[in-house]
């Protein structure tokens, strides 16, 4: 089992659009995916049109509650091979335990690994427990921009924090790299901020953009990926560029038999 952290220091970046439609993607094609969305804005839960009730368990429970087990707040989602553990809307840090390692400790059991092929993690914006939990639980991280003025400033940020925990938490870690999003070639000002970001950090740091489009927002709207809702739309299409780019550099495999891909949809 793999773990993906998809992060950036700024709010806005398409971190959550990202991570919904990639693990829709990767569930198409046969990839057991679990999405755990730490951001308390709860966006990630609602691209799949799950809300979770006052009730409910939810991934902020593995920072506030020592006999939390994950796998009681896994839900199933609509999209093949696809689960999500939603994130606390009302979560605001306090009383949370602040381990570095408590979000890795949750995710590497021998039930969670033998049930999911990758895990995508939706992190929050904020330098905080969230963000470093994240990192010093995955294998590697994403980071997708929006190409505008504070973009190369929010992504200085991130890499600053991300080489210190490659360096003293988690050495395994890798950035596969940046992921421009609401991208439109037509914009000077996009180009220009494309070209600097990619001075900066190394033309082969960057990947393929995702093109504006609409039907990401629409899919939103109504808790659907966009391959569900739009499957011939700009986005529909650039997140499955995206998924063969990754495939190419960060190789996915089903490790399973189809029956046991089936099982993921009606856990």
């Amino acid at each position: 089992m793999k773990v993906l952290a998809i992060s950036n220091r700024k709010g806005g970046s398409g971190k959550t659009t990202t991570a919904v439609n990639l693990a829709a993607e990767w569930g198409a094609r046969g990839i057991r995916t679990l999405l755990v969305d730490l951001d308390s804005q709860g966006h990630a839960g609602l691209g799949f049109g799950i809300v979770a009730g006052r009730r409910d368990a939810v991934a902020h429970m593995m920072f506030t509650r020592g006999d939390f087990d994950l796998a009681a707040a896994i839900r199933p989602t609509a999209c093949d091979n696809v689960a999500v553990v939603a994130a606390d809307v009302s979560f605001d840090g306090s009383g949370s335990e602040r381990g570095v390692k408590t979000l890795r400790r949750h995710l590497r059991t021998p039930a969670i690994e033998a049930r999911f092929d990758i895990v995508i993690l939706d992190t929050p914006p904020s330098l905080d427990m969230l963000l470093i939990n994240a990192l010093a639980a995955a294998d590697a991280a994403l980071v997708p921009m929006i190409p505008h003025a504070l973009s190369a400033a929010s992504i200085r940020q991130f890499t600053r924090l991300f080489f210190r925990m490659a360096t003293t938490v988690q050495p395994a870690l890798k950035l596969l790299g940046i992921l421009p999003v609401m991208v439109n070639a037509r914009v000077l000002h996009q180009q220009s901020m494309l070209q600097q970001v990619e001075t900066e950090f190394g033309a082969g740091r960057l990947f393929d953009g995702i093109r504006a489009d609409i039907r990401l927002a629409e899919a939103f709207a109504v808790g659907s990926p966009v391959r569900n809702v739009s499957p011939r739309s700009r986005g529909a299409e650039d997140y499955g560029r995206l998924a063969d780019e990754l495939d190419r550099l960060w190789p996915l495999r089903p490790c399973q038999t189809p029956r046991a891909l089936n099982s993921t949809k009606g856990a």
